[in-house]
Protein backbone atom coordinates (compact mmCIF):
# COMPACT_ATOMS: atom_id res chain seq x y z
CA UNK A 1 0.00 0.00 0.00
CA UNK A 2 3.13 2.25 1.35
CA UNK A 3 4.06 1.92 -2.62
CA UNK A 4 1.24 3.28 -4.31
CA UNK A 5 0.63 5.75 -1.98
CA UNK A 6 4.78 7.19 -2.56
CA UNK A 7 4.30 6.79 -6.31
CA UNK A 8 0.92 8.88 -6.06
CA UNK A 9 3.15 11.43 -3.84
CA UNK A 10 6.18 11.20 -6.03
CA UNK A 11 4.17 12.25 -9.47
CA UNK A 12 2.25 15.10 -7.11
CA UNK A 13 6.34 16.21 -6.24
CA UNK A 14 7.40 15.93 -10.06
CA UNK A 15 4.43 17.65 -11.43
CA UNK A 16 4.89 20.40 -9.32
CA UNK A 17 8.91 20.67 -9.49
CA UNK A 18 9.01 20.23 -13.46
CA UNK A 19 6.25 22.50 -14.29
CA UNK A 20 7.55 25.24 -11.34
CA UNK A 21 10.89 24.77 -13.47
CA UNK A 22 9.50 24.97 -16.87
CA UNK A 23 7.91 28.49 -15.75
CA UNK A 24 11.60 29.77 -14.57
CA UNK A 25 13.36 28.91 -17.70
CA UNK A 26 10.54 29.98 -20.06
CA UNK A 27 9.46 32.89 -17.76
CA UNK A 28 12.60 34.05 -16.62
CA UNK A 29 12.64 37.76 -16.76
CA UNK A 30 8.93 37.63 -15.91
CA UNK A 31 9.95 35.87 -12.23
CA UNK A 32 13.17 37.89 -11.91
CA UNK A 33 11.15 40.92 -11.90
CA UNK A 34 8.41 40.17 -10.06
CA UNK A 35 10.98 38.21 -7.28
CA UNK A 36 12.63 41.52 -7.28
CA UNK A 37 9.83 43.59 -5.82
CA UNK A 38 8.70 40.60 -4.03
CA UNK A 39 12.39 40.67 -1.73
CA UNK A 40 13.41 44.18 -2.29
CA UNK A 41 13.02 44.94 1.17
CA UNK A 42 15.08 41.87 2.21
CA UNK A 43 19.14 40.70 2.51
CA UNK A 44 18.04 38.70 -0.96
CA UNK A 45 17.12 42.04 -2.97
CA UNK A 46 20.65 42.44 -4.95
CA UNK A 47 20.70 38.37 -5.39
CA UNK A 48 17.26 37.18 -7.02
CA UNK A 49 18.59 36.07 -10.35
CA UNK A 50 21.06 33.64 -8.21
CA UNK A 51 18.80 32.43 -6.08
CA UNK A 52 16.40 32.01 -8.14
CA UNK A 53 18.82 29.90 -10.26
CA UNK A 54 19.45 27.81 -6.88
CA UNK A 55 16.13 26.88 -6.47
CA UNK A 56 15.79 26.45 -10.35
CA UNK A 57 18.03 24.13 -10.42
CA UNK A 58 16.58 22.03 -7.23
CA UNK A 59 13.20 21.69 -8.80
CA UNK A 60 14.54 20.16 -11.94
CA UNK A 61 16.57 17.58 -9.78
CA UNK A 62 14.09 17.53 -7.89
CA UNK A 63 11.30 16.78 -10.37
CA UNK A 64 13.58 14.58 -12.70
CA UNK A 65 14.17 12.24 -9.05
CA UNK A 66 10.31 12.03 -8.38
CA UNK A 67 9.65 10.44 -11.96
CA UNK A 68 12.46 8.34 -11.62
CA UNK A 69 11.79 6.98 -8.56
CA UNK A 70 7.86 6.71 -9.83
CA UNK A 71 9.18 4.32 -12.39
CA UNK A 72 11.42 2.72 -9.63
CA UNK A 73 8.82 2.04 -7.31
CA UNK A 74 6.53 0.59 -10.47
CA UNK A 75 9.23 -1.63 -11.50
CA UNK A 76 9.64 -2.84 -7.77
CA UNK A 77 13.53 -1.83 -8.61
CA UNK A 78 14.10 0.17 -5.61
CA UNK A 79 13.40 3.02 -3.87
CA UNK A 80 16.51 5.40 -3.73
CA UNK A 81 15.69 7.64 -6.05
CA UNK A 82 12.01 8.45 -4.75
CA UNK A 83 13.70 8.74 -1.55
CA UNK A 84 16.19 11.60 -3.28
CA UNK A 85 13.35 13.36 -4.94
CA UNK A 86 11.83 13.87 -1.38
CA UNK A 87 14.62 14.55 0.34
CA UNK A 88 15.75 17.24 -2.76
CA UNK A 89 11.61 18.17 -2.66
CA UNK A 90 11.84 19.32 1.06
CA UNK A 91 14.91 21.24 0.50
CA UNK A 92 13.56 23.41 -2.45
CA UNK A 93 10.64 23.78 -0.04
CA UNK A 94 12.41 24.67 3.10
CA UNK A 95 14.44 27.21 0.38
CA UNK A 96 11.02 28.82 -0.38
CA UNK A 97 9.75 28.95 3.01
CA UNK A 98 12.76 30.99 4.31
CA UNK A 99 12.31 33.15 1.36
CA UNK A 100 8.70 34.13 2.06
CA UNK A 101 8.94 33.99 5.76
CA UNK A 102 12.03 36.39 5.06
CA UNK A 103 9.87 38.31 2.85
CA UNK A 104 6.99 38.76 5.42
CA UNK A 105 4.96 36.68 2.93
CA UNK A 106 3.32 34.71 5.91
CA UNK A 107 0.29 33.09 3.84
CA UNK A 108 2.88 32.51 0.49
CA UNK A 109 4.78 30.13 3.76
CA UNK A 110 1.95 28.49 4.72
CA UNK A 111 0.84 27.57 1.17
CA UNK A 112 4.84 26.01 1.26
CA UNK A 113 3.72 24.22 4.20
CA UNK A 114 0.72 22.36 1.89
CA UNK A 115 3.22 20.72 -0.04
CA UNK A 116 5.96 19.98 2.49
CA UNK A 117 4.19 17.42 4.24
CA UNK A 118 3.48 14.76 1.94
CA UNK A 119 7.34 15.50 0.55
CA UNK A 120 8.07 14.52 4.11
CA UNK A 121 5.43 11.71 4.29
CA UNK A 122 7.42 10.05 1.09
CA UNK A 123 10.80 10.69 2.72
CA UNK A 124 8.85 8.59 5.82
CA UNK A 125 7.89 5.98 3.27
CA UNK A 126 10.70 5.57 1.46
CA UNK A 127 13.62 5.73 4.33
Amino acid sequence: MNNVASILILAFLALTFLQSGYEKIFYWKENVAWLKEHFAKTPLKNKVPLALLHLLILELISGILSVVGAIQLLTNSGREYGFYGGIFSCISLLMMLFGQRLAKDYDGARTIVIYFIPAVMVVYWLN
